[in-house]
Formats: structure tokens, C-alpha cells, sequence
């Protein structure tokens, strides 16, 4: 029991390091969804190659954390070999709850983007159901049968394309069917185990092993990837200290709006007039954001509020250094289309909302309003 205990320790120790480095996953992001199909055949007493029996499955999962995942996958067996013929075109299906680990990942750390090839480790517990409709195998009146199952299986998993949105993954298997300390999988042994007082068990003669190959698909996150991405930690001290920082010089401009800005932001663009304008404090509106995030604040909408009705107003959105190129930019424009909709609302008229991904190498969570 103690080995028990300090086992999920160490797991949950492992879910936490991990979900501290990745980016925050939303309730619909890391899902995906799978075919597969392949071979199986008894554990036990016969020649492998001569009894395979054909199989096909669907697989949809999600990912909690770049090492752990739970998975929904249900079979179906197609040949009769190697068990007595019930002629019918599916023997039965197998369908499981697995829980995943990627060992790929627990032991060598996430790198940002999953690996071109990594091993990931199955283990659960699923439901089995074998068709008949010979009344020879009839059990306590009824034509079918239904027993419990556990899979464990090893994932070699390549993953494909330049966003690593897709994975083909190679898979053997084996699976226990709990029907008691039969000799084999066959009908007469499994319903006499259902009648008798045989305890359900890990029983290798009650075992199949199976070989599949499938193909993923993993759904696009609200990151913008497939995937994970690795956050740069911050300190919240440090944060509040940009963010009163930031305060304070806007404090010290809305003192002075007669004094021309000489430099304020490079992105801000030059005004659609052929005319030369001067960029004074009193055109400018500065909007800050929480790191990663594109909503806008109350005090974010109280500062927007003073844009008047009918101007004309240029935006600019930037974002701070963590994180990818792709994912700053995508960030940037979130941000100042966050602005340009809210002022829209507000009857202001946008002439143009960018964002310019990371300028500079200082925080700069900002979105930038031109009034004209």
C-alpha cells in the first residue's frame, strides 16, 4: 500500500512540474481523434501466424498535460480464427478507458513541440462483447456474451507535419479478458466461467496480443498550435512592478499633454493625411493586458471610454518576448482587434487595427490608440 501511495505521488509531482511549464489549457484544447486497425490473436495454445484475426478501431483522447492523457478506443474483430465460427461478419469489440503516458516526455522533459518520434505507455480497463446466434451458446437465456477486459499496450509514435498536428503510431498489445481461470478465449470455457465460482484474474491463457497501426489527429488549441507551449515563468512581483511602471510614465504623460512625444512606439502608423501631424500625449490611448491574454480590463474599457464618438482612431497590438514568433504575432492582433471591437461598439471609427507581435525586449503587453 505504501509503494501505492508513493507511486500516485510521484505522478501527481510530475502532472504539477509539467502543467507549470506549459501553457494554460482550456476546457476544449488538446483533444484529438483516431483510426486504427491491425492483427490479434491468442495469447496461448496455437500457431500465430495461421489464427490472425483482423481488427479496426476508433480512438479519441485528450491530452491533461504534455506527459499525461485518458483516451476512449473501441475494437472490432472481424475473423472467426482462431475460436469456433459463430458466421457472423464481427465476432465482437472490445472497448476501453486508457490512461496514457508519455515516457518520451516524463523522462526527457517537453521541449516546446512534441518530438518526431516518442514512446508513450497504455494502460486500462475496458468492456468485451462477443456476438453469437448459435442457442448452443446461449448463457442464462441469452445469446451474447459480456465480460470485462484490461489492455496495456506501447506506442512507438511518429509525429508528422510542420505543426506535428498529425501522428502515425505503431502498436502492440495485449489484452486480458476476466472470465475466470479458463484455459482459452473460447465460447465453452468463458461461459463456463460465467457459472462457475472461477474469480476474474490476469489469466494469459485468457489473453489476446494484437499489432495495430494508426493515424492521429490532434484538434488546433486556443494557443493557436496542436500542441503544448512552453510559458517563461514570471514572478509576481516582478509582473505588478511593470504593470505600476507602466502606470506610473502614463501618470506622468496625462500631466503634461501639451509636450509633444517625440518617440511613444514606433509601430504607432503615420495618419492617412497627406497633411504632417504631430503626435501629441492627448492622441494616444495605452491599453495594458495580462500576460497571454487578449481580454480587455475594466480599467482597460475605462481608458477606451474617453475616445470620443465618430474619431477616427489607428490601433497597434504587441505582445512580451515569451513564447513563439507565431504565437506573438497571433497574440498582437487578438489584442488589437480586442480593442478595434470594443471601440466599434462605442461608435469610434477604426481605420486600422495591427499587431505587431514582440517589439523590443522588454514586457510590452500594450495596445496602442491613435485618436486622429
Amino acid at each position: 500500500m505504501k509503494k501505492l501511495v508513493v507511486m500516485f505521488a510521484a505522478l501527481a509531482m510530475a502532472a504539477s512540474v509539467s502543467a507549470q511549464t506549459v501553457s494554460e489549457s482550456k476546457t476544449f484544447d488538446n483533444f484529438y481523434i483516431g483510426i486504427n486497425g491491425g492483427v490479434a490473436t491468442k495469447a496461448t495454445g496455437h500457431k500465430w501466424m495461421n489464427d490472425l484475426d483482423p481488427n479496426a478501431g476508433l480512438r479519441i483522447g485528450r491530452f491533461f498535460t504534455p506527459v499525461f492523457g485518458l483516451a476512449v478506443e473501441s475494437n472490432a474483430y472481424f475473423s472467426n480464427k482462431p475460436y469456433t465460427s459463430t458466421k457472423l461478419a464481427v465476432r465482437g469489440i472490445n472497448t476501453s478507458l486508457l490512461g496514457t503516458v508519455n515516457l518520451s516526455n516524463w523522462f526527457g522533459g517537453y521541449p516546446g513541440e512534441p518530438r518526431c518520434f516518442e514512446i508513450v505507455g497504455l494502460y486500462g480497463f475496458g468492456w468485451g462483447h462477443s456476438f453469437t446466434h448459435d442457442p448452443s451458446h446461449e448463457v442464462l437465456g441469452r445469446n451474447r456474451a459480456n465480460f470485462a477486459t484490461s489492455k496495456a499496450a506501447i506506442d512507438f509514435v511518429f509525429n508528422l507535419g510542420e505543426k506535428k498536428a498529425w501522428q502515425f503510431y505503431i502498436e502492440p498489445s495485449i489484452t486480458w479478458a476476466f472470465i475466470g481461470n479458463g484455459n482459452n478465449l473460447g465460447y465453452e470455457n468463458a461461459y463456463k466461467a460465467h457459472a462457475s465460482s472461477d474469480q476474474p484474474s490476469y489469466n494469459i491463457n485468457n489473453a489476446f496480443v494484437q499489432l495495430n497501426a494508426g493515424l492521429v489527429y490532434k484538434f488546433g488549441n486556443s494557443n493557436g498550435t496542436h500542441n503544448f507551449t512552453i510559458v517563461t515563468p514570471r514572478d509576481q512581483a516582478e509582473i505588478d512592478a511593470l504593470n505600476a511602471r507602466i502606470n506610473a510614465l502614463q501618470e506622468e504623460l496625462a500631466r503634461k499633454p501639451k509636450e509633444i512625444v517625440k518617440e511613444v512606439v514606433k509601430e504607432v502608423p503615420a495618419p492617412v493625411k497627406q497633411e504632417v501631424r504631430e503626435v501629441k500625449v492627448e492622441n494616444l490611448v495605452f491599453v495594458t493586458f495580462a500576460q497571454g491574454k487578449s481580454a480587455l480590463t475594466a480599467d482597460a474599457k475605462k481608458a477606451l471610454d474617453g475616445v470620443a464618438k465618430d474619431a477616427h482612431v489607428q490601433i497597434v497590438g504587441t505582445a512580451s518576448p515569451e513564447g513563439s514568433a507565431e504565437l506573438n504575432q497571433k497574440l498582437s492582433q487578438a489584442r488589437a482587434d480586442a480593442v478595434a471591437d470594443y471601440l466599434r461598439g462605442r461608435g469610434v471609427v477604426v481605420d486600422e487595427a495591427t499587431g505587431k507581435g514582440v517589439q523590443g525586449t522588454t514586457s510590452n503587453r500594450l495596445a496602442v490608440v491613435y485618436v486622429k
